[in-house]
């Protein structure tokens, strides 16, 4: 895998695992809390991952079928998408 990808997916991944624990916290908190076109989009842009590990950490979204179905679906479609151009498996 290229080191560029690698570092970028893991700093996205990571962003991905802070917002999602962070919208938890505000929501426990009844604070301003962070859209889920937001969370959507990070895991779009290749946080699916830290994302998906935050939701079952924190139990975040986890009654939301669509976040329960819809973040596995972009890692499946990432992956996918990094095997077809060489750079995983």
């Amino acid at each position: 895998m290229n080191p560029y990808l690698f570092y970028y997916l893991a700093v996205v991944n990571l962003i991905a695992f802070i917002v999602s624990g962070y919208d938890k916290l505000a929501a426990i908190h009844r604070k301003h809390r962070i859209p889920e076109k937001i969370l959507f989009l990070i895991a779009a842009t290749g946080g699916s991952m830290g994302l998906f590990l935050s939701m079952l950490l924190f139990r975040h979204k986890t009654r939301h079928w669509y976040f329960m179905a819809g973040v596995p679906l972009i890692m499946i479609m990432q992956a996918a998408i990094l095997h077809y151009f060489g750079q995983f498996g």
